[in-house]
């Protein structure tokens, strides 16, 4: 059956069901749906560990009788299956608390509009391919150095979807989408040391992810170079985020500037609307329309339309993030964003990576960050870190069992440079960030 008849055959059931829920006594409801077919391939040392096969879809409604809520979902999509899961969901809404800010999106607020965004590229889910991909990896990984002496397995994913929102304001719109991933985890070792690290690519197309045996000989190349990892004697001292890892850093303003932290008073970043964070030359925009993005929708999980947004415009906060719920609970509009982020990027100051290393000078590249060590609320950080530590722009030797300390607020206004390559394989795009001096807690 093609795509584009299976989601209207979806787009049906949807309406019919909204359909049901009002006949039973609901005010609103919305409904959504989604599908996922694919395979996960799994090797290790060039044996076949897994192949899993994914066939997963189900439905779930939730309607509003007044302001009371209830949700209930089904896999079983049969008219009766159908109708009890409606039943459900209106009987659990009228035993529910009343929530004033409950309810569907404001209908001002949902999309009408749906441009194709080019993210759905179906490859035949071929195992056999799959099986091949995921060894050519780890053998080229095996074979770039003798130091590699185990593996932790490659993995190949390809997964093919499709979700269709509806609501009672009258969306009842459907998209399907592809994504494509490899990745490779290998040992390596050098006297009494052993060290691992990864690669991993990811794409809608399949055609357009890296070679297998790029992604195992870029494996096999960072975990040699990391052998021989020291320990930092404890110091303040300049540190580079590595562009592979520098969204995380991002991630946490996501965060602090997210409707839920602000209603809860639980961010650092409450009341600081329109103030200066970062330095005035770094801007963040969204774009939740670019073709093939990894974080592309042209409306959020409530049917709230997506547009371009200036995130941090000059270094100022320029705007907080809302959904439907948050915002009424701080008397605001919903910004589209139910579900997270779409595709942030990350302004940059026009440095190489070893331009970067340059800005550095001496101090610490940072290509690993382990622990969950970050307080919303106050913004204090504390991470554990491995990297590289670097004199005069030139790295020196790998480091290792090292925690960098501060506070995001001081972090974020102290970026010294953005990196022009961008690591383009998430939701947040950015380049490698020099952070002017944190606090390097080692032997």
């Amino acid at each position: 059956m093609q795509i584009e008849q299976q989601i209207a055959e979806i787009q049906n059931i949807v309406d019919d069901v909204l359909k049901m829920a009002l006949s039973k006594g609901a005010t609103q409801a919305e409904a959504s749906m989604s599908k996922v077919q694919g395979i996960a391939v799994s090797s290790r040392m060039r044996e076949v560990e897994n192949v899993e096969f994914t066939n997963d879809g189900g439905l779930g409604i939730s309607v509003y009788v007044g302001k009371h809520k209830g949700s209930a979902s089904t896999a079983d999509l049969s008219p009766q299956a159908l109708a009890l899961t409606v039943e459900k969901a209106v009987d659990i809404a009228r035993y529910t608390s009343e929530d004033p800010c409950t309810g569907l999106a404001d209908k001002e607020l949902i999309a009408t509009e749906f441009p194709d965004l080019d993210l759905y590229h179906p490859e035949s889910l071929d195992t056999e391919k799959a099986i091949q991909i995921a060894i050519e990896a780890e053998s080229a990984a095996l074979e770039f150095d003798p130091r590699i002496v185990n593996t932790d397995g490659a993995s190949y994913n390809a997964n093919l979807g499709m979700r269709v929102y509806g609501n009672t304001h009258g969306i009842n719109a459907g998209y399907p989408s592809s994504r494509y991933s490899l990745s490779c985890m290998v040992i390596g070792a050098e006297g009494e040391d052993m060290q691992r690290d990864y690669a991993y690519t990811v794409s809608r197309r399949a055609n357009e992810l890296r070679p297998a045996h790029e992604i195992g000989q870029e494996a096999a190349r960072e975990t040699v170079s990391r052998l021989g990892a020291r320990k930092l004697k404890t110091a303040n001292i300049p540190v580079l985020l590595h562009k592979d890892i520098a969204s995380g850093l991002f991630g946490h303003y996501v965060g602090a500037i997210s409707g839920g932290s602000l209603y809860r008073r639980s961010s650092f970043l409450l009341d600081k609307l329109g103030q200066q964070i970062f330095p005035e030359w770094l801007t963040i925009e969204e774009r939740p329309h670019l073709k093939q993005g990894l974080a592309s929708s042209n409306f959020d999980h409530e049917g709230v339309a997506t547009h371009d947004r200036t995130i941090v415009e000059n270094g100022l906060l320029a705007t907080y993030l809302y959904t439907t719920y948050s915002a009424r609970k701080l008397n605001t509009k919903s910004t589209g964003h139910a579900g997270g982020i779409h595709n942030w990027l990350v302004g940059d100051t026009g440095d190489s990576d070893q331009a970067m290393l340059n800005k550095l000078g001496t101090g610490l590249l940072v290509t690993e960050l382990m622990g969950q060590g970050v307080n919303g609320v106050t913004g204090d950080y504390s991470r554990g870190a491995a990297g590289f530590w670097v004199e005069n722009g030139v790295i020196q030797y790998p480091v290792h069992e090292v925690t960098i300390a501060g506070n995001l607020l001081d972090m974020f206004a102290n970026i010294q440079a953005v990196g022009a390559n961008r690591d383009t394989r998430g939701s947040i795009q950015t380049g490698s960030v020099l952070l002017d001096n944190m606090r390097i807690a080692g032997s």
